[in-house]
């Protein structure tokens, strides 16, 4: 019997793809670059599944393209950009990568905030540039983490992840979501529930760790970063647009923000005017789930999410509703 044909539409560790041919034709798009959108909705006619990223947009046109389409599997823990109701509509199973970048994600967020609070990218150009002429005094001050108050927008399993690993510094948690975390966790935590425009007032360090929806867009905008303190640091290795990105960039080179680090970009790949010249930014491209251990669990968690729907005919342990 003919096997069952996937698309694979980037280049995906070598035991996710393993995995997928054991049981199916596949078709990959073998390149660091997203697929163009003419080739996905002209590849993706004949298949029955589709192992996606987070750049192809799953919405009615692309269903209506692929009238074999029985599961889509999406190489990430967020899904925004899948039309769940749609795919609902039609039939179509959902999975995506839950739970497996929670650690490796809140390792990267304490990376970025280390980075951007002590400078050490402007320290590193320092020394390669050849500026470095001995010890002084006053050279690249950076601002001290521990002992400060760590804002997490977001409370969900990156944002406890992260106020956990926040406990080795002694710094006071607060933090916010529209759901209140159990008692037991606030305990073991050592964090407390308050208004967001709390955390934007006193906090030293802002990470956030919400989801991308129409409540969230633009979250952090320009009255987010007026109520800031001018010593805080913004932290964003969630997503993008949660960040209104030129209100952020006028924010950094105004002053009234101390610095930034991110991983994440309203309108990635590309940065927002103004965002690359700023020094007091730290940079990252989306680098936050990027471990050679991480990144294969991902693979294997997407393939086996098509091999759930299509070979066994079960709901995944990783589908979406």
């Amino acid at each position: 019997m003919a096997k069952q044909k996937v698309l694979v539409t980037r280049r995906v560790p070598k035991e996710c793809l393993a995995l997928l041919k054991d049981h199916f034709d596949v078709e990959h798009y073998n390149q660091e670059t997203a697929i163009p959108r003419k080739r996905l909705l002209r590849s993706v006619k004949n298949k029955d599944g589709l192992l996606c990223m987070l750049t192809d947009k799953i919405d009615p046109e692309l269903l209506a393209a692929a009238p074999r389409l029985r599961a889509v599997s999406t190489f990430s823990v967020g899904h925004d950009h899948v039309n769940i109701p749609a795919c609902k509509a039609r039939g179509v199973a959902v999975a995506n990568t839950p739970g497996v970048l929670t650690e490796s994600t809140a390792d990267f967020t304490w990376a970025l905030l280390m980075a951007a609070s002590r400078r050490v990218v402007e320290g590193d150009s320092y020394m390669r540039g050849g500026k470095y002429k001995g010890w002084d005094p006053l050279m690249i001050l950076g601002t001290d983490v521990f002992g400060k108050t760590l804002g997490v927008i977001g409370f969900g399993r990156i944002g406890q992840a992260v106020a956990k690993r926040a406990g080795g510094f002694s710094m006071r948690v607060l933090y916010y979501d529209t759901r209140r975390a159990s008692p037991e966790a606030e305990k073991a935590l050592n964090a407390k529930f308050v208004p967001l425009d709390k955390i934007l007032r006193e906090s030293d360090f802002v990470s956030v760790h919400t989801v991308l929806d129409k409540n969230t867009r633009h979250l952090l905008n320009g009255r987010a970063f007026g109520l800031m303190k001018k010593s805080a640091y913004l932290i964003n290795a969630a997503r993008g647009p949660i960040v209104d990105e030129k209100a952020l960039v006028r924010a950094l080179k105004s002053d009234k923000i101390r610095g930034a680090g991110l991983d994440v970009y309203e309108w990635e790949p590309k940065m927002a005017p103004g965002l690359a010249s700023c020094k007091n930014a730290v940079l990252a491209p989306h680098l936050a789930s990027a471990s050679l251990e991480t990144r294969t669990k991902m693979g294997i968690m997407a393939a086996s999410g098509l091999i759930d729907a299509l070979v066994c005919g079960a709901r995944s342990p990783y589908c979406v509703d």
